[in-house]
């Protein structure tokens, strides 16, 4: 994620980081991000980003990633908020966690509607055109 956030400082965009207190002391928190908010937990650290987002947009990641985007999928679903989701699925990457999700649409765990609301795609600047189509 430090690249990530390096490349929207270097090309003049705003980035806000949460992290809880614990993962602090373990890894080296950015010191250039436009805010840094150190929070208790992991919960905390959520709700935060849920605030503060437009959108949520999972990237190649751990168990931790695929935490975030199904609370912001779950969080949208219950009526918590109303941002958009979507997986960026570079290389192939997430093609089992799809598989994944299109069976559990198919068996109706997951409701046909709400399955159209997570965005898909390969392009980084086509999918934040979907999910923030104002931005463009």
């Amino acid at each position: 994620m430090g690249a990530l956030a390096d490349a929207a400082l270097g090309g003049g965009g705003e980035v806000i980081g949460v992290i809880p207190r614990i993962l602090e002391s373990r890894e080296v928190a950015h010191s250039s991000l436009t805010k840094l908010h150190v929070v208790e937990s992991m919960h905390e650290r959520k709700a935060l980003m849920t605030e503060h987002a437009d959108a949520f947009l999972a990237l190649p990641g751990g168990y931790g990633t695929l935490d975030e985007l199904f609370e912001a999928i779950t969080w949208r679903q219950l009526g918590y908020h109303d941002k958009p989701s979507g997986i960026l699925d570079v290389e192939g990457y997430f093609e089992g966690l799809l598989a994944y999700i299109n069976r559990a649409t198919g068996d109706g765990f997951v409701h046909d509607a709400e399955r159209a609301t997570l965005v898909i795609g390969t392009d980084p600047a086509a999918i934040i055109d979907v999910l923030l189509p104002a931005s463009g």
